[in-house]
């Protein structure tokens, strides 16, 4: 984590420069030296050493040691044969099981001295510097604090209740009988208050950016540090402790797991507590990957040519699936070529411009919510009176609005009907797990939208951002990769327009008209209208 920490890997060896110091060693490897943790080293001949705080001196001085120790988490199965081998077959077994619960004590001492460590930190943080922030409301909104700080001070208090527990089940006497994976599975729902803390961390990176290029800002800090007699903890949201912290329970949760005898009675806890806290860290690397995504969203909205009605942030913050269809209208039973976007709560259909295929401009929507899919089989619709294949229907039995769509081949229908049902089922996991988007941060994204449209050139010579193929990454191992459109930028493709255009007789029936525009030919439903083209 920090520039004088060695870094290993299990099974190497390390040569000890100095070990003057009881918890934190000066060692070195292939890759170069630095601090590591003395209970992670172990030779053969030697116990392993009691667990330690994280923490340590200035690098030291060379003492020319020259001891080399093996690190411990490994294979603890080759250091408990090689012990039965020197004490017997009849002591092995216990000398064998010592060590294991040796390694669990190590671990539990380990949880806990980080998390009280972790505690004295966001208390340094919450009275040493937000409690001072609010002295000066001169300096420092309440809008400006939630945006530097998120809800540590949720963190805080959650992390407190969950530390107390920790301590309640800490058995002094033997700690690698103290059963902690419960403390995991009462509070894991407390957890996913890190998200909040996730997501606001680029707008305090930026927040922190600006105020510590004035001087009066980096002044007060300071002041704030020593007046609480803090370490020197920055201020900097990407180096700070909640960023990487949920991330850091699933893999110590591993390591007790690896030490608990399945006999235990905190093994089914411990393994329940490894997979919750793993979906509770996934859970939140989404929501985040979902929040990244909303610039994106807003970007290709802007590319959109004669866009209506509200913005798509307003109700939808995922990109589910796209493709092209054929739309069938009533009552006429007319067929229409449509892109197809299906967003979570809605659905935006687009037509492409006749020359310039990757300019979209918007046709509409249909509300998701309350509509059902019915898959129709191929053959003769009776409601159309007219023959159809691959297609299928959105029908909402309350509102009878209906929408028949058809796909080109039999895959790609089933493509669809698989990411209609995905589209609900996501509905569904935002609302059990409460995800939604601001509005402040939709107003930022589509500030941020128009900012870029506006440095681009003229919508009538640009290139709008588009959808390129890519593989589907929702779609069920189980099934084939499929390729699926995305937000990205296109190729554009070389028009045959023009090469073609003397060939259509029925073409030169059209009239052409000029709209004072230079260079623009406007392709609207029923006419065309050509202002001077430059020749291809």
């Amino acid at each position: 984590m920090d520039d004088q920490e060695l870094g290993f890997k299990a099974g190497e060896v390390i040569e000890v420069m100095d070990a003057t110091n009881r918890e934190w060693w000066w060692g070195r490897v292939a890759d170069g030296e630095g601090w590591f943790p003395a209970n992670f080293v172990r030779n053969q001949h030697q116990p392993l050493l009691p667990p330690c705080p994280p923490g340590g001196p200035q690098k030291p001085e060379r003492n020319g040691s020259g001891m080399k120790l093996r690190v411990n988490q490994d294979e603890p199965e080759d250091y408990e044969a090689l012990q039965a081998g020197d004490g017997g077959a009849e002591g092995g077994g216990a000398k064998a099981q010592s060590s294991r619960d040796q390694m669990r004590t190590n671990v539990i001492n380990e949880i806990l001295s980080t998390e009280q460590d972790y505690i004295k930190h966001l208390r340094d943080i919450c009275e040493g510097y937000i409690r001072q922030c609010r002295k000066r409301a001169d300096m420092f909104s309440e809008e400006q604090l939630h945006t530097i700080f998120g809800n540590i001070e949720d963190i805080y208090r959650c992390q407190k209740a969950f530390v107390k527990a920790l301590e309640q089940k800490f058995n002094r006497e033997q700690p690698h009988l103290s059963e902690l994976g419960a403390c995991f599975l009462e509070h894991q729902a407390n957890f996913q208050i890190y998200s909040e803390y996730c997501n606001n961390h680029p707008n305090a990176c930026v927040e922190l950016s600006r105020l510590t290029k004035l001087s009066k800002y980096v002044y007060f800090f300071e002041a704030c540090r020593l007046l609480q007699k803090m370490i020197d903890i920055s201020l900097d949201p990407g180096d700070f402790f909640p960023v990487q912290k949920i991330c850091k329970y699933p893999l110590q949760l591993a390591e007790l797991l690896k030490y608990t005898h399945p006999q235990h009675r905190d093994f089914k806890d411990v393994e329940a507590a490894l997979y919750a806290m793993k979906n509770v860290a996934q859970l939140i690397n989404e929501r985040k990957r979902r929040l990244e995504n909303i610039d994106k969203i807003a970007q290709w909205q802007s590319s959109i040519e004669d866009w209506e009605g509200e913005d798509l942030l307003v109700r939808s913050s995922e990109l589910i699936y796209s493709g092209e269809l054929t739309r069938v209208t009533q009552p006429q039973a007319r067929s229409q070529q449509r892109m197809f976007f299906l967003f979570d709560h809605q659905l935006i259909y687009c037509k492409k411009d006749l020359l310039r295929r990757d300019v979209l401009y918007y046709k509409g929507r249909v509300d998701m919510d309350g509509l059902e899919v019915v898959d129709l089989e191929d053959g003769k619709d009776r409601d159309l009176h007219m023959s159809i294949k691959n297609a299928f229907r959105l029908y909402g039995g309350t509102t009878g609005e209906s929408h028949l769509l058809c796909a080109r081949k039999t895959e790609q229908k089933q493509r669809w009907l698989k990411a209609f049902a995905k589209e609900r089922e996501q509905v569904r996991l935002d609302q059990e797990t409460g995800f939604s988007i601001t509005e402040l941060q939709r107003k930022q994204a589509m500030l941020n939208a128009s900012k870029q449209q506006v440095a681009r050139k003229p919508k009538a010579f640009s290139r709008p951002y588009y959808l390129t193929r890519q593989k589907h990454p929702a779609l069920t191992a189980s099934l084939p990769q499929q390729q699926v459109l995305v937000l990205a930028e296109p190729k554009r493709k070389p028009s045959t327009f023009w090469h073609s255009i003397s060939r259509l007789a029925p073409f030169r029936k059209f009239c052409f008209s000029n709209n004072g525009e230079k260079g623009l030919l406007v392709i609207q439903e029923d006419c065309l209208t050509l202002n001077e083209c430059e020749k291809p």
